[in-house]
């Protein structure tokens, strides 16, 4: 009965934080902290750009360091015992998505990193969306890539919650369709992404490697990049 109530209580709790942070700010405020993150190429007009904001929401320092370490520190034994591969095939897709990585799914949190992953489930969906349970960690190794793709429909749904752990990053956004349609975001390290709806299905994303690693003219270093990513379940 304690552990329910307990449970209830950080069930408010969360949802009170998703609405600080996606629904009692207005409309002039998102835009102007969400595009910070955001560099658009000149050929997006206004309703790409409005799409993308609306969909492609970056919450920057969303850790702190001791909760990256935290994250950290209990995940490191086992994925260090993997290898890095450097190919992925994506529900069959011809072509080599990921290289430089090790990657696991992961059920069981401590208590303290349960708070963690519960507070970005609560930021990342609303209540009513189901999700997937098992938690999806990707550790991207300083010389790895994630080519451009789009995420298979099968496994999960509509949106994305990962936590970028260790390193800056650039992700870059290209419309699937209307190449000349190009959006760079920076991913900075211990930040919240959330991605879905038309930024999912019909962009590409990739993650730059350090060769063409820019923002806004800029070089962005990637070193080892760990990535903690919550989604929901496919629309059946």
């Amino acid at each position: 009965m304690l552990f329910q109530r307990c449970n209830n209580t950080l069930h408010k709790i969360f949802s009170n934080l998703r609405i600080a942070y996606l629904r009692n700010i207005n409309t002039e405020e998102k835009t102007k902290k969400w595009e910070s993150s955001l560099d658009f190429c000149n050929s997006c007009d206004e309703q790409c750009r409005e799409q993308v904001v609306e969909n492609m929401i970056i919450l920057n320092d969303f850790l702190s360091l001791e909760e990256e370490k935290s994250l950290f520190e209990e995940v490191e034994p086992y994925m260090k015992k993997l290898h890095y591969e450097f190919d992925h095939w994506d529900d069959f897709i011809v072509f080599q998505a990921i290289h430089g990585y090790r990657e696991t799914e992961r059920l069981q949190w401590n208590e303290k990193n349960k708070v963690i992953i519960d507070k970005v489930r609560s930021v990342g969906f609303p209540a009513s969306v189901p999700q997937l349970k098992l938690v999806h960690v990707l550790d991207l190794a300083e010389n790895g890539v994630i080519k451009a793709h789009i995420d298979s429909t099968r496994f999960c749904g509509n949106t994305i919650a990962g936590l970028s752990l260790l390193s800056d990053s650039v992700m870059r956004l290209v419309h699937h369709e209307k190449k000349d349609l190009k959006v760079d975001a920076l991913l900075r390290r211990r930040s919240l992404y959330i991605m879905k709806g038309v930024v999912r299905y019909n962009f590409t994303h990739e993650i730059l490697g350090n060769d063409v690693s820019l923002f806004r003219g800029c070089p962005v270093l990637k070193t080892r990049r760990l990535s903690i990513i919550c989604r929901n379940e496919p629309v059946s």
